[in-house]
């Protein structure tokens, strides 16, 4: 089954932290066992996997993806979102976690955040959970 989570971002350029919104999803679904695939439609917003203990870890990240892609570069796509089709495509637009006892299974400072590149938005992460067959 897949549940949609919309998320409304603020600044052009946001990471934020969805892991708790994930988990309410796998609650509500009350699944013991199984997989969870996570995936954004959209070209410029990612999902990734990342440090949640401290913010400087986020902060680290989006500095250094305007580093490796500017803002402000020779591009040649006319609407001016290079860049951030560019980090999400570097980002991706997927995650896949398991689930064990009802609870996703992170590492023990993992997170899951969804990556605006070109915000503000709405943004949709649709959250599809496959049971384990028993």
């Amino acid at each position: 089954m897949i549940r949609l989570l919309t998320v409304s971002t603020n600044s052009k350029v946001e990471f934020q932290n969805i892991t708790r919104a994930v988990q309410e999803t796998v609650d509500s679904i009350r699944v013991e066992s199984g997989i969870c695939y996570l995936s954004i439609p959209h070209t410029t917003a990612a999902i990734i996997l990342a440090d949640q203990s401290d913010p400087n870890i986020i902060g680290d990240i989006a500095s250094q993806l305007e580093v490796i892609v500017p803002q402000h570069g020779n591009y040649q796509h006319i609407e001016g979102n290079s860049p951030a089709h560019i980090k999400a495509s570097l980002c991706g637009n997927s995650a896949i976690l398991s689930i064990e006892g009802s609870a996703l299974v992170l590492g023990m400072w993992q997170g899951i955040f969804l990556c605006e590149f070109d915000g503000p938005k709405i943004r949709n992460v649709y959250v599809k959970i496959v049971p384990d067959s028993r």
